[in-house]
């Protein structure tokens, strides 16, 4: 998963994201509030970790923001010292996922996340998906379009199970990128974008078969149900 850290304090972000990162996921640290909020303006995350005690802006007000002004719905997990009831119940009835304290048992941790990444993809990961006229086969990197099989590269494979995996949602450039090509990669947005203009050419996502793929200008991509084809 693509992860947003919360936390100022360098030895416990450090640890938080080495742990994730071994564990395969994307861990992308934030030292101050107002820096992760920027940030959520223009990239996209499949989960928020949110330390409570931020220098600017505190982490509860972090989460009020996301919930409220943003309208963000990417699960949030609280990873705090504060370990009083009413903190737990503040946080979560502003719309938190779930609340660890701190330090928190490794593996716990790495469950709480991978139960996070579960509950945002609706349950059980599927090795095969069904959508509309699309039968995507994630561990053979085969899609069928009505039953035939459709020709892509593997990035474009990649980039197009992305975009089926998270229908609805709103991917940022950003976001595909590393989970296509990697964090550390070279490549532009440019590369992303004549991708995802392949895969939309190629799979001819349209309303005109209840699936399409929208650019959001300065942002990313949503492939979105249109419901019954056209």
């Amino acid at each position: 998963m693509r992860i947003a850290l919360l936390e100022d304090e360098s030895e416990q972000a450090d640890r938080a994201a080495s742990l994730l990162k071994n564990a395969g996921h994307q861990v992308h640290v934030f030292g101050l509030g107002r820096a992760l909020l920027r940030q959520l303006r223009s990239e996209s995350f499949e989960l928020i970790m949110l330390d409570w005690e931020i220098p600017d802006v505190s982490g509860v007000v972090v989460l009020r923001t996301i919930r409220g002004q943003m309208a963000l719905r990417t699960p949030i997990l609280f990873l705090t010292h504060r370990d009083a009831e009413a903190d737990v119940v503040e946080a979560l009835e502003a719309g938190a996922d779930d609340f660890l304290i701190k330090p928190p048992r490794e593996r716990e941790l790495l469950a709480r996340v991978e139960a996070a990444g579960r509950r945002a993809h609706g349950g059980v990961r599927p090795e095969v998906l069904e959508i509309a006229c699309f039968r995507v086969d994630l561990e053979r990197h085969r899609i069928e379009s009505n039953g035939v099989a459709v020709e892509l590269t593997r990035r474009e494979f990649e980039v197009a199970a992305l975009l089926f995996r998270n229908v609805g949602k709103v991917l940022s450039r950003g976001h595909l990128m590393e989970a296509v090509w990697g964090r550390d990669s070279s490549t532009t947005t440019r590369t992303v974008d004549m991708h995802v203009s392949r895969v939309r050419k190629v799979l001819g996502l349209s309303a005109s078969i209840g699936l399409r793929l929208t650019a959001i200008y300065g942002y990313g991509y949503r492939l979105e149900s249109t419901g019954t084809p056209s």
